[in-house]
């Protein structure tokens, strides 16, 4: 029988094993600077906030948020081995265990050097069946970021009609098939594992010849979105961004499907035409051949950047 790691051991290694997503490409757009503010919204196991703080010397501060417990209780553990191994250069970490719209309630108005986001689920989120995200590996329909709260994807396939069901798959999977796909879950009932969600839909709307992933990912994506309102957050964060960041502060933000590049893409358009900011990315930054090699994930990321203009007197 194998001897199984401390628990403190075994949260490092599971962090190992999750990449940070165009890591390069956003510390490069973020411009770092020593002794600045910087803020990262979705910590995860802290891959982008690492590299941060070994920029920011020990007049810098990192301020980050993630509605996960268990995320922010990882992030935490490996911040504090990186903060170890700096000694007196490290800088201040104030880690919030709230959902990222709630930035402007910690931060004062100003106050930021540079913001990033990397929305959607994490690869932790994605690899632990019980926690209900993926169809990959049977597990309860949880779904939920902040598991202290909020109902699951369980209590929404059950509980919502017909017409609610196929409304929210449609919108927020972008799934075609969504009424088709409602009325087979309703007949379904009750549902209460990932695996058998993802068998109704594919019996319900099974792969077409041109498809290139499971006929259940957008109904997964939709609920997933639904559970944890990502688009309002989203929304929030965008709206908030320019009255935290000083004159010449970076955003950077990654997404990885169309709805959230959408709303990122229209905020930014918008905000440069009202001279809030200056975009740095005409195009969104796509992961390189090495990286989607090392991490699939990176596949469907992109990366927007803008840089807050100074206000007009």
């Amino acid at each position: 029988m194998t001897e199984k790691a401390p628990k403190g051991e075994r949260m490092t290694r599971s962090a190992e094993r999750h990449v940070p997503v165009l890591l390069k490409e956003a510390i490069e757009y973020l411009r770092v600077r020593s002794g600045g503010t910087y803020v990262d919204c979705t910590l995860g196991l802290a891959g982008h906030s690492m590299e941060v703080v070994r920029l920011l010397g020990p007049q810098g501060h990192l301020v980050g948020f993630d509605r996960d417990p268990e995320a922010l209780a990882l992030a935490k553990a490996n911040l504090d081995r990186v903060c170890e191994e700096l000694g007196g250069q490290a800088p201040q970490v104030t880690l919030i265990g709230e959902a990222f719209s709630a930035a402007p309630l910690h931060l004062q108005p100003g106050s930021v050097d540079g913001l990033l986001a990397d929305f959607g689920v994490s690869s932790l989120q994605l690899d632990e069946a019980r926690r209900g995200f993926s169809f990959m590996a049977d597990g309860p329909l949880d779904m939920r970021m902040d598991t202290r709260s909020g109902p699951t994807a369980e209590q929404v396939v059950n509980e919502e009609n017909e017409r609610e069901l196929a409304n929210l798959i449609y919108e927020y999977g972008e799934e075609r098939r969504s009424r088709r796909i409602a009325r087979a879950i309703v007949r379904g009932r009750p549902v209460t594992t990932t695996g058998q969600l993802a068998r109704i839909v594919a019996s319900a709307a099974p792969a077409m010849k041109q498809d290139r992933i499971h006929p259940a990912t957008r109904t997964f994506q939709a609920l997933r979105i639904y559970v944890n309102r990502e688009l309002d957050e989203i929304k929030a964060l965008l709206e908030a961004a320019p009255k935290l960041l000083k004159p010449s502060a970076r955003l950077a933000v990654i997404s990885f499907h169309s709805l959230e590049d959408r709303i990122a893409k229209d905020s930014l358009r918008e905000g440069a035409h009202q001279g809030i900011w200056e975009i740095l990315t005409k195009k969104p930054v796509t992961a390189g051949e090495e990286e989607m090699d090392r991490n699939p994930r990176s596949r469907s990321a992109k990366l927007r950047a803008a840089e807050r203009m100074a206000a007009r007197r």
